[in-house]
Parts: structure tokens; C-alpha cells; sequence
């Protein structure tokens, strides 16, 4: 029972990866809020978690909507007075080659991914802040790490999930909130017609959750991408290569860039940054500019 007396928010947990994670959060210990669009789905999920001797209740929203998860959170403060761990789970699938896809769906899955884990993690951001304790899941996708064809938009948004990751742990830190990734490969309903009927019989999402109990608990990480499936785990890193002075502003230095192109991608001396000014503070010193860091704590 690692996650006594924790309380966790899991989004679009009425079905596939989002039902697997309560349940083994369950398991471990936390009382679960089991949050999805479909009431019946939830109860569902939540009445087998008490079955099984666990805490839990259903909590239908759309994590689109600012003031059902405002509710949501309060009706969970209410019950447990206090909000742990927050596992942004929800998504949806509009799959189309970029030339075909519909603009509508392109802004529909970034606001279901990217808004409704920014909304929910809103939400609950004060509350962990004050209790100096949180845990924040963000589920990107390899689709965003690394692209896959007909996923233009669901790619975008999972690649923004880990941009909004890495600001949040950094600012979070002070406050031990501790924010993360998981890129889940798992046959659920959004997988589908995209993986072979083999393939998703070993790609039980089930496989997936025990990675998240490394995200969540005391001694979690954070800024960590965890890619997870078929019980196989790893990490995802985004790094920064040495690079090359090229300097100039001139068509002659243009051409130093593509000449030097296999230098400045040269990998041996690539770094994985502790934030985003780094890059600024190694081209300053690149270029002879004594610099101090620019990490600032707001």
C-alpha cells in the first residue's frame, strides 16, 4: 500500500489505459476519483474499485470544461480534503493525413489533450502548491516524440504536453510537486484499426500502468519521459548536441551552417538541459560572452 491515504485524479478513466491506472493506483492504496465524460462508465470503474476493498467515487466531466472540473475537484476536496496525484489520461483520435485532415479536428484533439491536461492540472495546481506535495501526469504519445503518419494533430498536441511538462516540474519543484511523462503503447479504443489484431493482444494496457507508480510516488522523478508497453519500459530524452560557432549574418555564414551540418548535429557531447535557457547561455558562451545563468525562480 505505497499510496496510503493519496488521493488521485485519473481523467478518461472509464475504459482502457485510464480504467488500468486506478485500478493499480487503487491496488497501491490511493482513493481514486474516476473521472470521464460517460457517468455510467465511471461508476462503473469506481464500483469495482470498492469491490475490490479500495476507496472511490465517480466524477463525470469533460476535461474541456473549466467549470465541471472546477466542480469536479471540489466534490474530491470535499470528500478526501486534498488532491495528490493527477493522471491527465483523456484523449481522442481524429486520424487523417495532414493534407486531409479538417482544421476543426485539428483544434478538437489539442483542445482535448493539451487544453482539458492544462485545465485539470489548473485546477488542482493550488492545492498541491499548498500542500507541498503534488504528482501531474501528462500521456504523451511516440507520436509526438517522433511523429507518425496521419497524426498531424494528436502528434502536436503530445509534443506540446511534454513542452507544458517541463515548465511545470521546474516551476513546481520548490512547491514538491513533481510533474511527469507517459508515452503508453496500449490496444484501447484509440488504437484500434491503427495496430494488428496481434499486436494489440500483447499491447494490454494493463502493462502500461506499472510505470506509473515510479511517476507517482514519494520518490518520483520529475521531467522524466517513461515510454511504456507490452511491459517494456524506457526513457525519452529531449537533448541538446555542442554544436558549432559558425557567427557572421551573412550569406557566407549561411553556408558555414550547412557545411558544418554533421558537426553541429554530432551527438557524442549531447546534453539533456535543466531548462530551456540553457541553449541561450551555451551560444553566448560559444560566441566569447561571459554570461550568468538565466534560470529565474518566479
Amino acid at each position: 500500500m505505497k499510496l496510503q491515504n493519496r488521493v488521485a485524479i485519473v481523467t478518461g478513466a472509464g475504459a482502457g489505459l485510464g480504467r488500468c491506472h486506478a485500478l493499480l493506483l487503487a491496488e497501491l492504496g490511493a482513493r481514486i476519483a474516476v473521472n470521464d465524460m460517460n457517468i455510467e462508465a465511471a461508476e462503473r470503474v469506481a464500483a469495482e474499485i470498492r469491490a475490490a476493498g479500495g476507496e472511490a467515487i465517480a466524477t463525470p466531466a469533460s476535461v474541456t470544461d473549466a467549470g465541471r472540473v472546477a466542480d469536479m475537484v471540489d466534490r474530491v476536496m470535499g470528500e478526501w480534503a486534498r488532491v495528490d496525484i493527477l493522471v491527465n489520461n483523456a484523449g481522442i483520435l481524429r486520424d487523417k493525413s495532414f493534407a486531409k485532415m479538417d482544421l476543426d479536428d485539428f483544434r478538437l484533439v489539442l483542445d482535448v489533450h493539451l487544453m482539458g491536461a492544462a485545465i485539470c492540472t489548473k485546477a488542482v495546481w493550488g492545492i498541491m502548491r499548498e500542500q507541498r506535495h503534488g504528482r501531474v501526469v501528462m500521456t504523451t504519445s511516440s507520436s509526438g516524440l517522433y511523429g507518425n503518419f496521419g497524426q498531424a494533430n494528436y502528434g502536436a498536441a503530445k509534443m506540446a504536453l511534454v513542452g507544458l511538462m517541463q515548465t511545470l516540474a521546474i516551476e513546481g519543484e520548490k512547491y514538491g510537486i513533481r510533474v511527469n511523462c507517459l508515452a503508453p503503447t496500449a490496444a484501447t479504443g484509440m488504437t484500434e484499426g491503427v495496430l494488428s489484431a496481434e499486436a494489440l493482444v500483447q499491447l494490454d494496457p494493463a502493462k502500461v500502468s506499472p510505470g506509473l507508480f515510479a511517476l507517482v510516488g514519494d520518490d518520483a522523478p520529475t521531467r522524466a519521459i517513461l515510454c511504456a508497453g507490452g511491459g517494456h519500459f524506457a526513457r525519452a530524452n529531449v537533448t541538446l548536441t555542442d554544436g558549432e560557432y559558425v557567427g557572421g549574418t551573412d550569406a557566407a555564414a549561411a553556408g558555414r551552417v550547412v557545411e558544418r551540418w554533421n558537426a553541429i548535429g554530432e551527438r557524442s557531447g549531447e546534453i539533456v538541459p535543466a531548462y530551456g535557457f540553457v541553449q541561450a547561455e551555451r551560444e553566448l558562451a560559444s560566441a566569447g560572452h561571459e554570461v550568468e545563468t538565466m534560470a529565474v525562480a518566479r
